[in-house]
């Protein structure tokens, strides 16, 4: 890969944002330089208006990948953290699946929610949770982890990251190398794990391996601090935890994405494009900026590029990060009928009256009611 080609395309590497409920020019114009890996939508960048409104947007945000759609992504896990409100179905949170240890509940959620998602042009969705609520001091965490037991979570997640991926939806883990037992929350300040390697092989690994050996698609990095593993650097930043662990150790070989980094567990420390740099240079293949300020995109892309022409960052890891974002796009369009996935070229948004048909329906409401039973 030349300079020119890393210029054009290393937009692939982000995951972005922008304000309002349609794509701006200034993202287009980001896109036509850069290639854009895709958007993640939020609620509080007022992306979210409506169900048409929302396939109208997928529609037009797919078009800024040059050689592959870009993913629309988005955090719909149940619960709290759920960015699609009715007519949407509601979902319980993910605790309540726990509680209920039903594997089939789990399939049948998980399969309403891709069809939901699907129908909206959602091609990415960051879940499901896998940390391990073992601190009930955790609140950041609490009821968005499906069980308290590694053993649990690993059997019902496993179940998730098969359904979504099997209707069409690429599934996203988290977070690695699991933020179940923290205090503080890394939306505002840096969290410490403080168990020894052996404990968190035993436990905190175990569902992430399940989700592994489910072929899950993605698996997402926690703004974590773990000494044992590496006593300078957050897990995002850590080439001992993301090459090291993840990729060596438990042999993932999907897209390891980095968690949003404008968090301030990121950003009171560092630079978002020096942040992106020591990302990449870990061993994530895409990171989340989700503020939607395009500006610092801008940024974050031309200090990847520097990067690359100091060698600072090597242009190997740029081009396999590059390459996993792309077999994972590939594998999401052919392992489903071209009619299940929102990355298909022919996609185009549900109909008013097949969205009314399909979002919130009875089967699906029946579903959440027997979730919340276990609330």
């Amino acid at each position: 890969m030349s300079g020119r080609d890393v210029r054009r395309h290393v937009g692939q590497l982000l995951i972005g944002s922008f304000q309002g409920a349609t794509v701006p020019p200034e993202l287009r114009s980001l896109a036509r330089e850069f290639d854009l890996g895709g958007v993640t939508l939020l609620g509080r960048n007022r992306n979210i208006e409506s169900p048409e409104q929302v396939g109208e947007l997928a529609f037009d945000t797919r078009a800024l990948g040059r050689e592959w759609p870009a993913w629309v992504a988005i955090d719909q896990e149940g619960g709290r953290v759920a960015r699609l409100r009715a007519p949407f179905t509601e979902w319980p949170a993910m605790a309540a699946l726990g509680r209920a240890d039903d594997e089939q509940l789990a399939r049948r959620f998980a399969r309403a929610l891709a069809r939901e998602l699907r129908a909206v042009g959602i091609s990415l969705d960051y879940a499901p949770v896998l940390d391990i609520h073992t601190n009930p001091s955790n609140q950041v965490i609490g009821d968005r982890a499906l069980s308290d037991r590694a053993d649990r979570v690993a059997r019902l997640g496993a179940m998730i990251v098969r359904t979504l991926q099997d209707e069409g939806i690429a599934a996203c883990g988290k977070h690695f190398p699991g933020h179940g037992d923290t205090t503080t929350d890394s939306h505002f300040e840096l969290p410490l794990v403080e168990h020894p390697p052996d404990r968190l092989r035993l436990v905190e690994f175990a569902p992430f391996r399940a989700a592994i050996a489910a072929d899950v698609g993605c698996i997402m990095t926690a703004h974590i601090l773990v000494p044992a593993l590496d006593e300078a650097r957050p897990a995002t930043l850590s080439r001992a935890i993301v090459q090291g662990i993840l990729r060596d150790e438990l042999g993932f070989q999907g897209v390891i994405v980095s968690d949003d980094l404008e968090m301030r567990a990121i950003a009171d420390h560092h630079a978002a494009p020096d942040a992106a740099v020591a990302a990449i240079g870990a061993g994530c293949d895409t990171v989340l900026l989700c503020a939607g300020d395009l500006g610092r995109h801008a940024a974050v892309l031309e200090g990847l590029i520097r990067a690359v022409e100091s060698e600072t960052l090597a242009l190997t890891r740029v081009e396999d990060a590059m390459a996993r974002n792309r077999r994972l796009k590939e594998r999401m369009l052919t392992m489903t009928p071209r009619t299940l996935s929102p990355l298909a070229p022919d996609w185009k948004p549900a109909t008013t009256a097949s969205l009314r048909d399909l979002l919130g329906c009875g089967e699906h409401q029946a579903i959440a009611a027997e979730m919340a039973e276990y609330v």
